[in-house]
């Protein structure tokens, strides 16, 4: 059981593509696989908004960026609803859980599987089927056919599965219980061909832009506005839908980039600072990603970061060690118990968001650096260009702790304060 352990934290702490990039470099497609016969013809689901009262749902979080290397949540699904591990990943559309349909692959027991019934797929002409597959609608061969998907990873392992509906008991925060149904990816063919294995968890929350991701599902519902915030502290946090937690003051907003390009949580373009002074790098843009452990640069960027850092570093009692946890990591005199340890060696980066006034992404030691268990402080932005993510720059867990980070949707806005999150908000 130890050993086992060993394996899962260095498996995430040495993460280069695992279910971490998910969105990134993944692509949902229609897979319309031959594991399943059409199902009898159903009344399509509506995904257009609905009457209702609008409220909020509030979700505990847990885990952290070492050395679990993700944050979860976990919600109940069907009814009676069984609880399912889900990470939370804004990156990413499509929320799916491991799946016995049957499944090959699957890391759970089977009775931890989600277990479809016949009503609960959907068909292939379905609007959902068609939110979740664009902008390629699916070659539906015949209009009873199952809607499937595929994502596909950059480590090149994958998940194939069907498009299903089922009940999502949610508490809302003015007393009532709703029971939206919601679309979701039914997943029974998982393959991992990375060098380590996935994390424990059931599957993925898709946080994403799309009609698919379950933000825009409970807004289409009347359930909550198109909203959410989430906020990742140490060991736990919190993840929230809708806009009654939403500070009336205090936060920091940037727009989202909406050309086609930018399908992601973007936004830009941003000046790189270094102890508050210009550092020659403008024109950043960056993608806010829960479903990355770490904070990936191009590679300008990176050696820019590095550079400096290092630079800083001079005459200090600071050395170059090799830690099994990250590329780059540094001894001290004495073994580090934590980042607060060792922040003071360390200087602030910050991202100047130039298209708005006096708007910046405060990035302190504690949102670029993480102690080991060999009591080393290693560096958690990586080389993005060795991650195949080419010039993308993504925002990862390490950089959005301690932040309430909020994605407003309906105002295109992307807003963040410092927070405690290692308390209930509220």
């Amino acid at each position: 059981m130890a050993d086992q352990k060993m394996k899962e934290r260095r498996k995430v702490s040495l993460m280069i593509m695992v279910l971490i990039f998910q969105v990134l470099s993944a692509s949902l497609h229609g897979c319309l696989a031959a594991t399943g016969q059409g199902q009898p013809p159903r009344k399509p689901t509506s995904i257009h908004p609905r009457a209702g009262v609008r409220s909020s749902v509030f979700l505990p979080v847990s885990g952290n960026v070492y050395p679990l290397g993700y944050y979860s949540v976990t919600i109940g699904i069907g009814n009676p609803p069984k609880p399912f591990q889900l990470d939370i990943d804004t990156g990413s559309d499509l929320t799916w859980v491991q799946c016995d349909a049957p499944c090959t692959g699957c890391t759970l027991r089977r009775d931890q599987l989600y277990n479809p019934s016949k009503n609960n797929f959907v068909d292939c002409k379905d609007p959902i089927c068609l939110a979740v597959n664009s902008p390629n609608p699916p070659q539906c061969k015949n209009p009873n056919e199952k809607c499937c998907f595929q994502v596909q990873y950059a480590d090149h392992g994958s998940v194939l599965g069907f498009i299903v509906l089922d009940t999502f008991p949610l508490r809302l925060v003015n007393g009532t219980l709703s029971k939206p149904n919601l679309a979701f990816g039914c997943g029974h063919r998982l393959q991992n061909r990375g060098l380590h294995p996935p994390t424990p968890t059931a599957g993925v929350l898709g946080l994403g832009k799309s009609k698919a991701s379950i933000s825009s599902q409970l807004s289409s519902m009347g359930v909550t506005k198109n909203v959410f915030g989430h906020c990742l502290g140490d060991n736990r946090g919190f993840l929230f839908f809708g806009a009654d937690f939403v500070p009336k003051s205090g936060m920091t907003w940037t727009r989202m980039l909406q050309s086609s390009s930018y399908k992601h949580y973007s936004s830009g373009p941003a000046e790189l600072l270094f102890s508050g002074k210009p550092t020659g790098i403008k024109g950043v843009n960056v993608i806010f990603d829960t479903g990355s452990t770490y904070t990936y640069l191009n590679l300008k960027v990176y050696e820019t970061v590095l550079n400096l850092i290092r630079k800083n570093l001079s005459g200090k009692q600071l050395h170059d060690v090799k830690d099994k946890a990250l590329p780059i990591c540094w001894k001290g005199t004495k073994p580090f118990k934590s980042v607060r340890d060792a922040r003071n060696y360390f200087s602030t980066f910050a991202l100047s968001f130039t298209g708005s006034s006096n708007v910046q992404l405060q990035l302190p030691p504690e949102n670029y650096l993480i102690v080991t268990e060999q009591g080393n402080v290693c560096l958690g932005i990586l080389n993005g260009a060795e991650a195949g993510l080419g010039t993308t720059n993504v925002i990862g867990d390490i950089s959005l702790q301690g932040k309430l980070v909020i994605y407003d949707n309906e105002n295109q806005m992307i807003g963040w304060a410092n927070a405690d999150c290692n308390r209930k908000f509220g």
